[in-house]
């Protein structure tokens, strides 16, 4: 008899597996088995009148996955649960507990950090139970967002055509648009600046009368020339030595928004590269985790690791670039559940496992090495010079700067760098004639729009989300097509401006910052057993709902857009109406007048997904549209190169691979992410 092990992930179950040995069998439940059921009062799963107890049904396609660890769980002499250690696989670990029932055979849970084989084996020496904590916080989570996400989603689809609305994604949205307010509200203001050229720098005008120098227009700019001479005189040196302090080691958050700057990496691609280089890579010799669980906010590194990377950074730089490896704790948010996201260990560098890795994993592999490697070495060090010239009754500095040592820069000066700026030896007293004086209009800028990874950080600032929902809510905007991205910059769509329009008119108390933000907090006390479950549901439900009832009643339907012809058969206006089968024009008088207008138009060909066919790999994936049978009408995605190939997906292709399987990831009509390959792999995001 052997010990079964359960994780998420095919690709995880084989890593582990070479650790454990022919005593266990190793099983992937290949994400969530169980999710909240469509039943019960508004399809939301709960019970409403006991306590909101929830109800759950097996996921779709994966009844014969269940079948599967329910007959091995009988065979076994005993279970350990591995899923992930976060509250996600927390909760996945306690579902398998509930639906396995293994005739009251020992069933354990282990965690790791690391898919290393010293961390497996010490986590199977040390098992515990469940942490019920854990499992209440992520299931209050599932409830909140399955009861907003289902009623404001009804109600928006209903009124405006909006696809969808969430705790964190509306919060979201509504900060991009917030920003675009403050775009467009802003009114630029003129201002000028001079600069004073010399043989060998410039300096900027910083002063007039000891205070800070204010050119408001070109009037008072020439009126400054003219009392100004090309004589300056040194009135001041300073030299300052300065140091340049490493980041710490990535987090969730600073990782995506890294990958996002240095890399061109969105962040879901970055967290599914990610989950695989933690999840294990085939070595020359053996398969191994590269780098720790990739869902944390904590940049803590245990001495374990620290002291062998000392010595790798003494080995290759020298004792000089040696750093304490003590780090304050910068954030209040942080719940230091997990370590910084690090390389498992430093013997495995980016030059070793480059031939074993593709282009993109290698590349996010050797900033995650770097990084580390950089966050336990000494600071930077510089001289920054500062130059005072007086003419008349003003001050024009002139700045410079020179690294003396470069210490972590050495490891990051591929992510980071640091340009010297000479000045020639200046010494107060001295008299210097300027080659020309120069002035410049210029103008204030408005706020920036976000990017992917300023949006990111100003989630993790705001405390809106944990690590493993950023890249998603990001991805759940652009299909929802609430915003644009142009240049790498987030522009909110009118259908974008217009939700979170509606949602301030009647959920300004739930959709915002602040609330979401307290809501992440309440979470964190149910998981540290400080909050109730079901009174924390129930508050919210009875707070929640009259909101909804109020806004069904009052929120008007966005009127239809017109086409600006009349009908011709009753002279009211045409509009632009939608159905099953797409966009069409017809009199706004409907029912009394059911003109449609027969546009003629060639038959439109189908639109193209861009993604290969994963099956022949020779067509395209389109979407179609179903003309008969009981799907008639359906929106559907299949390859072009019918009838030679006759593959349909389970959704929309949207352009990422599993994390599981490598192959494609789809979205269904619902919003739910999954693998195409349901009844293999049957990955399904959460």
């Amino acid at each position: 008899m052997k010990k079964l092990v359960i994780v998420e992930s095919p690709s995880k179950s084989k890593t582990i597996k070479q650790y454990l040995g022919n005593d266990y069998n190793v099983l992937s439940s290949k994400g969530h088995i169980r999710d909240l059921a469509i039943a019960g009062t508004g399809g939301l799963g709960l019970d409403i009148e006991n306590d909101f107890a929830p109800r759950y049904d097996i996921i779709q396609d994966k009844e014969k996955i269940v079948k599967e660890l329910q007959k091995a769980a009988n065979k076994a002499d005993a279970v350990y649960l591995a899923t992930d250690p976060d509250r996600e696989g927390e909760a996945i670990s306690w579902h398998l507990e509930q639906v396995l029932d293994a005739d009251d055979k020992p069933m354990h849970r282990v965690i790791f950090n690391e898919v290393t084989k010293d961390a497996v084996v010490k986590a199977f020496e040390e098992p515990r139970g469940i942490d019920h904590g854990l499992v209440s916080s992520q299931e209050t989570r599932r409830i909140l967002d399955r009861i907003i996400g289902f009623k404001l989603s009804k109600l928006l689809q209903n009124k405006i055509k909006s696809k969808s609305a969430g705790r964190v994604q509306s919060a979201a949205l509504k900060i991009l648009v917030e920003r675009e307010k403050a775009i467009e509200a802003f009114k630029p203001e003129e201002y000028w600046k001079v600069k004073a050229i010399f043989d060998a720098f410039e300096a900027e005008l910083a002063t007039i009368n000891k205070k800070k120098a204010k050119l408001p227009d070109q009037e008072t700019t020439d009126a400054l020339l003219k009392t100004l001479t090309k004589s300056f005189t040194v009135d001041n040196v300073v030299t300052r030595n300065r140091k340049r302090k490493p980041k710490p080691p990535f987090t969730t958050s600073s990782l995506q928004q890294e990958a996002s700057n240095k890399l061109n990496f969105s962040g879901q691609k970055t967290m599914l590269i990610a989950q695989k280089l933690y999840e294990g890579v085939e070595l020359k010799d053996e398969t191994v985790g590269l780098i720790t669980y990739t869902r944390t906010d904590s940049t803590r590194m245990s001495q374990s690791f620290i002291a062998p990377a000392k010595d790798a950074i003494k080995a290759l730089y020298g004792d000089a670039y040696v750093g304490s490896g003590k780090r304050a704790v910068s954030s209040k948010k942080l719940q230091d559940a997990h370590e910084a996201v690090r390389p498992t260990h430093p013997k495995y560098t980016p030059e070793q496992v480059k031939p074993f890795l593709n282009r993109e994993e290698f590349k996010l592999y050797k900033m995650i090495y770097a990084r580390t490697m950089a966050a336990l070495m000494k600071s930077a060090a510089f001289t920054s010079v500062t130059v005072d010239l007086a003419n008349a009754n003003t001050i024009f500095k002139a700045h410079a700067q020179t690294l003396t040592f470069d210490g972590y820069l050495k490891a990051y000066k591929d992510y980071e760098s640091f340009e010297n700026k000479d000045l020639p030896a200046l010494e107060v007293g001295k008299q210097l004639d300027a080659k020309s004086i120069n002035p410049s209009q210029h103008f204030t800028q408005p706020p920036a729009r976000f990017t992917e990874a300023k949006l990111i950080k100003e989630m993790e600032e705001l405390g809106i989300g944990r690590p493993s929902t950023y890249s998603q809510t990001v991805t759940t905007l652009k299909a929802r097509k609430y915003i644009d991205v142009q240049e790498k910059k987030f522009i909110p769509t009118e259908q974008g401006k217009l939700t979170i329009e509606k949602l301030d008119a009647y959920f300004s108390g739930i959709i915002n910052v602040d609330y979401t933000a307290h809501m992440e907090n309440v979470l964190d006390e149910i998981a540290n057993q400080k909050r109730n479950q079901s009174k924390v549901i129930a508050s919210f439900y009875h707070d929640f709902m009259p909101l909804v009832e109020k806004a069904n009643q009052e929120m008007e339907k966005a009127p239809p857009k017109l086409t600006g012809e009349a009908c011709p058969q009753c002279g009211k206006p045409m509009v632009y109406r939608e159905s099953r089968y797409g966009t069409f024009e017809a009199c706004s008088g409907y029912p009394e007048c059911k003109y449609i207008k027969n546009n003629d138009k060639p038959k439109a060909k189908p639109k193209s997904t861009g993604v290969t066919c994963p099956k022949c790999n020779k067509g395209t994936i389109v979407e179609r549209v179903a003309k008969k049978g009981k799907n008639k009408g359906n929106v559907f995605y299949a390859c072009d190169n019918f009838p030679k190939c006759r593959h349909i997906m389970h959704g929309r292709p949207i352009g990422e691979p599993c994390p599981q399987c490598e192959k494609p990831l789809v979205e269904d009509e619902k919003g739910t992410i999954m693998c195409d390959d349901q009844q293999g792999c049957g990955f399904i995001k959460t």
